[in-house]
């Protein structure tokens, strides 16, 4: 049996690729994972079908770090994103195939333009579908409270814009405070889709507490924005029932997230100088009223003054004439009022005069039937005397001081005290 060993059917394999694959071409394919270690940069390519998911073709590809050392930066200005998993890219490979690692594809470039152009148009698909379902511009619609103090941070508690924002909203110009509340969130990498829909969650329980939800992260360009280009996140966003405001620090064009949300600008700390611009307008606005009510106060004074200028001489004219009626007629009410009081006068006093004679001799009558009684009452008291009684032969007999008119009031040996009309006798009982 004739045969090779496996390094020489390798070494076969690799001649035949240098053979046929001499010259590099460009691959079409998406990013399933993304690593950087000593310089060089590790991928995995794959081919999804179009019924799902499932991976029709895969490879291994590397870019060296002597190419990687210019072409990763360059990726990276070119589309505000560093290459990740889930990214569709355009690259310039050449086939290579080891004896010992097995086949791989070296990647000598890698076109920006086609990568732009693949996530410009995940983003209009996601709009569109935003569209479809009737939300896209449910808080775009929404007004930002002219009196928003009252700020959700959506952002991370160590990231240099979020101390910008803080910074700045503290110490405006107009003195303004603000009071805000960090919800704490992965602002850059895989978990950035659920990490902010979760903290949006926690801004939800307590929705009457805040006027408004910023979601701000520092770093411009220079990091993954891919996260914010999610059809759950820009759902969220989308219905969320306050105004939304986007400063995720990027330069380029918009993510879905800022198509979504009610404002969206640059920075962090254009954020920040939103808010204090609203209520410095708020301030504007308050100020120019407050102008407007005073001259419109002061017109209506001078009007009003005026008036009752004109009011004043009107009602001095009319009163001085109604001023001398009234006193002519105060005067003949005032005569009549004498004549009547005079004559009423005599009246009375006649009418008292008879009620003084009437009196006097019914006092004198009074007096004397009164007289007459005392005299019979004088007389029946005289006549139930005791003392007068006792003249006429009667007398008392008394026991311990009380009279004694049964005699069984009295036992023997009794001391018994008799009163007669001239003298007392002391007496006891047998």
């Amino acid at each position: 049996m004739n045969y090779i060993t496996l390094l020489e059917a390798n070494n076969l394999v690799r001649q035949s690729i240098e053979l046929t694959l001499q010259e590099p071409f460009w691959v079409l394919a998406e990013l399933a994972s993304v690593n950087e270690r000593r310089g060089h940069c590790y991928m995995e390519l794959v081919e999804k079908g179009p019924a799902g998911n499932t991976p029709v073709a895969q490879a291994r590809a590397c870019c060296w770090a002597s190419v990687w050392f210019t072409l990763g930066p360059r990726f990276l200005r070119a589309t505000g994103q560093p290459l990740h998993a889930g990214m569709k890219v355009l690259l310039q490979v050449k086939a290579n195939f080891h004896e010992a690692y097995g086949f791989s594809w070296i990647v000598q470039d890698i076109d920006p333009t086609f990568t732009l152009g693949d996530m410009a148009r995940r983003r209009k698909e996601i709009l569109e579908q935003l569209r479809q379902m009737g939300v896209i511009d449910n808080n775009r619609s929404l007004s930002l409270s002219p009196f928003a103090t009252r700020i959700a941070v959506v952002s991370s508690s160590t990231a240099a814009g979020y101390g910008d924002f803080a910074s700045q909203l503290a110490n405006n110009d107009y003195g303004f405070a603000f009071s805000t509340r960090l919800f704490p969130a992965v602002m850059q990498g895989e978990q950035v889709e659920q990490s902010i829909i979760g903290a949006l969650n926690d801004v939800f329980d307590h929705i009457d507490d805040f006027d408004a939800v910023v979601i701000i992260r520092g770093g411009g360009s220079n990091a993954d924005l891919s996260g914010f280009d999610t059809l759950e996140l820009a759902e969220n966003v989308a219905n969320f029932p306050i105004p939304v405001i986007t400063g995720i620090g990027h330069e380029r064009d918009k993510t879905v997230l800022d198509e979504v949300a009610c404002v969206s600008v640059k920075t962090p700390t254009a954020v920040a100088a939103y808010l204090i611009d609203n209520l410095s307008r708020t301030l504007a606005r308050i100020d120019s009223a407050a102008e407007a009510i005073s001259a419109a106060t002061m017109r209506t004074l001078e009007r009003e003054r005026l008036r009752l200028a004109r009011l004043e001489q009107y009602f001095l004219s009319v009163f001085s004439v109604k001023k001398a009626h009234l006193l002519s007629r105060l005067q003949a009410y005032e005569q009549r009022i004498q004549s009547a009081a005079r004559h009423q006068i005599l009246v009375q006093r006649n009418v008292i005069d008879g009620h003084q004679r009437t009196i006097l001799h019914r006092a004198v009558s009074c007096i004397a039937r009164e007289r007459s009684r005392l005299d019979l009452v004088e007389q029946r008291i005289n006549s139930a005397n005791p003392l007068n009684i006792l003249q006429r032969g009667y007398s008392l007999v008394m026991h311990n001081g009380k009279v004694i008119t049964d005699p069984k009031q009295v036992k023997s040996k009794d001391d018994l005290t008799i009163v007669l009309h001239k003298g007392v006798i002391d007496a006891t009982v047998k």
